[in-house]
């Protein structure tokens, strides 16, 4: 078992920056490829950014593609998701989640509670 915690969420303006943390514990992470999801209100929760276990391969919903990037400190256990450039309608429940198997996109064996992000325009 895999328990995922997020953490740096918030109120921020249009243009800000925040950093979202993913810290792990049960296991390692390091063999772990890891996800960030987002869930607006009243829309389903959708893939924003995953790494492979090594960190060498990403991938980025279009939308997020050169504002955000995820990276991880396997010797710390945890994965990052640095967002600037935020707007309004990044607005949304971001979620962590690990897979051991699969694309990067679905299959997540194993969710955190999520960390709330507010962008006022």
């Amino acid at each position: 078992q895999v328990q995922l915690v997020e953490s740096g969420g918030g109120l921020v303006q249009a243009g800000d920056s925040l950093r979202l943390s993913c810290a792990a514990s049960g296991r390692t992470i390091s063999t772990y490829s890891v996800g960030w999801f987002r869930q607006a209100p009243g829309k389903e929760r959708e893939f924003v950014a995953g790494i492979k276990p090594s960190g060498g391969t990403t991938d980025y919903k279009d939308s997020v593609k050169g504002r955000f990037t995820i990276s991880r400190d396997n010797a710390k256990n945890t994965v990052y998701l640095q967002m600037n450039s935020l707007k309004p309608e990044d607005t949304a429940v971001y979620y962590c989640a690990a897979l051991s198997i699969g694309t990067l996109r679905s299959g997540y064996q194993y969710w955190g509670q999520g960390t709330r992000v507010t962008v006022s325009s």
